[in-house]
């Protein structure tokens, strides 16, 4: 997805970068071998990537880096809020699963922001190493990238982390709850 008018101000960037760092340097148990001087670069030399992050940051995400690609040497984002973002909450699945709602349509679905955001759905795998890093969604969950062959079947899969343990669950594409939303991911 172009994101080329989708640009921040001045302010907006320093503002991200400023948030970004502090959160970095807050949660070191996310990335024990990663310095943030290298994020900075990486993001300074990828300005397209700052609309991702500033979106994920104004919803409610909360993003921080969660490792390093060592093959390409991308840095990965993750929403790391406590709870599913606030701003990305009461939504189906996909515009499928919208525009098949006859009544009480949601106002989007996960897949839309998402791609409207220029970031990706936390996977089934990703959602479980997030959970590594500390106890995300225990009031909440999360919509993930859902297989193929759930989707054809009219389903989607969420998460959430409750008694100890990553819980993963289904529901109609079409479903939407006050208290589920999406996680995303964005590489720089």
């Amino acid at each position: 997805m172009e994101n080329t008018k989708k640009q921040l101000s001045p302010e907006q960037r320093e503002g991200l970068l400023k948030a970004l760092k502090i959160r970095f340097e807050k949660n070191m148990n996310r990335h024990t071998d990663l310095e943030w001087a290298d994020v900075q670069v990486k993001l300074e030399a990828h300005t397209e990537k700052l609309w991702p992050l500033h979106e994920m940051e104004l919803t409610g995400g909360e993003p921080d880096v969660v490792g390093r690609d060592t093959m390409t040497g991308e840095f990965i984002f993750y929403d790391c809020s406590a709870e599913s973002p606030k701003g990305r909450r009461s939504i189906c699945y996909d515009h499928e699963a919208l525009e098949s709602r006859k009544e009480h349509k949601p106002k989007d679905s996960a897949i839309h922001m998402a791609a409207d955001m220029g970031i990706e759905l936390l996977t089934e795998e990703q959602y479980r190493e997030l959970q590594k890093l500390g106890n995300f969604d225990t009031k909440t969950s999360s919509w993930l990238k859902t297989p193929v062959e759930i989707r054809k079947l009219g389903g989607a899969i969420f998460a959430d982390y409750r008694y100890g343990n990553v819980f993963v669950y289904h529901n109609g594409a079409d479903s939407y709850y006050a208290a589920r939303g999406f996680r995303g991911s964005l590489r720089v």
